[in-house]
């Protein structure tokens, strides 16, 4: 799902200039987008293999079609919660809290986010990690700033997605959702850099590990300004944070409810 943090506070150091090449409806003038969108990458401090990712990436028809229709925003919350499966997740979030008591303990522990919230969201984002994507992450993201809808929204992600693969995170050929997100519980690239955290401590942030996958969406809930002990409803202080998450009102307002259920 499409988080709306723009990360500007992590780019702003990096100076970007203006994108250069102009954007488009279409997939025609992409290929001559690339080298000057690379440019700009190897200016804000992208290495070799990240521009080669960018050089190799290729225009999502796929991302784009997915981008142009979506649906279920519009739904109402009552008809939110039935296509997304809420009593299905609830049950199968509080059978893995139950198994897995101590590590979700951990992490509100070490973060304050209860388990019924990182587990409403992994089940909402990917069914507990049962699909985290089918689609080319460069290309998704790379395509959407090339597009010409949410060009500077998307341009720090793009960024974002060139250093992981600096770093060894993701690769050129990494797969995610639709608009790039990655992993179980489907960061945006720029948030994966900025927020990733090495849950499982074996040297490397790997969000398709479902301990770094998660204990980076509690470090980013707190780093949003989630206040340990406090309530998550609506119109309690740690809703303001759900709301970081996801822009959808029925989003959050899901994620609340379903939070609560599994927390008992």
């Amino acid at each position: 799902m499409l988080r709306k943090t723009l990360l500007s506070g992590l780019f702003l150091s990096l100076s970007l200039p203006a994108l250069a090449a102009p954007c488009s409806d279409t997939g025609g003038k992409y290929e001559e987008w690339k080298p000057v969108m690379a440019e700009e990458a190897r200016a804000a401090g992208v290495g070799d293999r990240g521009i080669a990712a960018l050089m190799a990436s290729s225009y999502s028809k796929a991302t784009i079609g997915a981008d142009r229709n979506q649906k279920s925003f519009k739904y109402s919350l009552e008809k939110f919660m039935s296509v997304r499966g809420a009593d299905t997740i609830v049950s199968q979030g509080r059978s893995k809290l139950k198994k897995n008591r101590a590590f979700y303990d951990a992490l509100e522990a070490q973060y304050g986010v209860p388990a019924g919230v990182l587990l409403a969201i992994h089940g909402m984002e990917t069914g507990f990690g049962g699909f985290m994507g089918d689609t080319n992450v460069v290309s998704a993201i790379a395509t959407l700033t090339y597009d010409c809808r949410r060009s500077e929204f998307f341009k720090p992600h793009l960024i974002g997605a060139l250093m992981l693969v600096d770093q060894g995170s993701i690769t050129s050929k990494t797969v995610g959702a639709k608009h790039g997100e990655l992993g179980h519980t489907q960061f945006l690239p720029g948030n994966a850099l900025r927020y990733g955290v090495d849950g499982n401590g074996d040297g490397r942030i790997d969000f398709a590990n479902v301990t770094d996958a998660l204990a980076s969406t509690a470090n980013y809930l707190r780093q949003k300004g989630w206040k340990p002990g406090k309530g998550y409803q609506e119109g309690e202080p740690n809703f303001a944070v759900i709301k970081e998450w996801n822009a959808a009102t029925v989003y959050q307002q899901a994620i609340a409810i379903m939070g609560k259920r599994i927390d008992g």
